[in-house]
């Protein structure tokens, strides 16, 4: 038996044409839902690469700004230490009022004071090199100056005034070779003199010793290799 089809032609190139149609709307459909898809984590991606490269900019600002802090602290504790290099070399390291206050304690009635410097001298290279030396300190009266004298120094205080004899003399060197505060005490010269005697005496002159005394302040200690 033979079938016979009896749908015209047109009919069936329309159908064709129907379904080619709507296969081409599928294929349309996937890509542009695969471009929204793409367009969507592209722009995600850029996005999260945007704000890392955001981050890292802050992060090489706050880098580059401790950096620039840490290289001005450096040099402020370069100063600082620089200025207390030179401090170390200018102080003196005595205290003026202590050994002031030593010999007022170690000089009687007797002995009167005219004169008290604190000469600074620098150290001798060996035993038998000579030091250089300038005044530190000078107390005459109520009078004080002070003149630093850069490096590593020992003190040498000289005391000159007057007592009533000799005797009295020896006795404030004993004194001082005691004290904590002094060592290598020696006598510069010790001699009979004369002074006024007050208005209201009968004595028209007192005979009395004139001295000078120089001795080390004892704040160090020497070591000779």
């Amino acid at each position: 038996m033979k079938e016979i089809d009896l749908l015209p032609e047109w009919y069936k190139s329309g159908r064709c044409r129907k379904v080619g149609y709507r296969t081409q709307y599928i294929a349309l459909g996937g890509v542009f839902v695969l471009m929204l898809t793409w367009n969507f984590v592209t722009t995600h991606s850029i996005s999260k690469a945007t704000a890392q490269i955001a981050c890292a900019q802050s992060k090489q600002a706050e880098t580059i700004s401790a950096a620039q802090e840490f290289g001005k602290l450096r040099s402020e504790l370069a100063q600082l230490q620089k200025k207390t290099g030179v401090l170390d070399e200018l102080g003196s390291k005595i205290n003026v009022a202590g050994v002031l206050a030593e010999l007022s304690f170690l000089i009687d009635e007797k002995v009167v004071l005219s004169q008290v410097d604190f000469k600074a001298e620098k150290f001798a290279d060996s035993p038998g090199s000579k030091a250089n030396s300038v005044t530190a300190v000078r107390a005459a009266g109520n009078n004080f100056a002070r003149n630093e004298l850069p490096g590593q120094v020992r003190f040498k205080v000289v005391i000159s005034g007057v007592a009533s004899d000799a005797g009295d003399v020896a006795e404030l060197i004993c004194r001082l070779e005691e004290s904590p505060y002094f060592f290598l005490v020696y006598p510069s010269f010790s001699r009979n003199a004369e002074i006024k005697a007050p208005a209201k005496s009968s004595t028209e002159n007192l005979q009395v010793s004139e001295f000078e005394i120089s001795c080390y302040l004892a704040n160090y200690s020497e070591k000779w290799k």
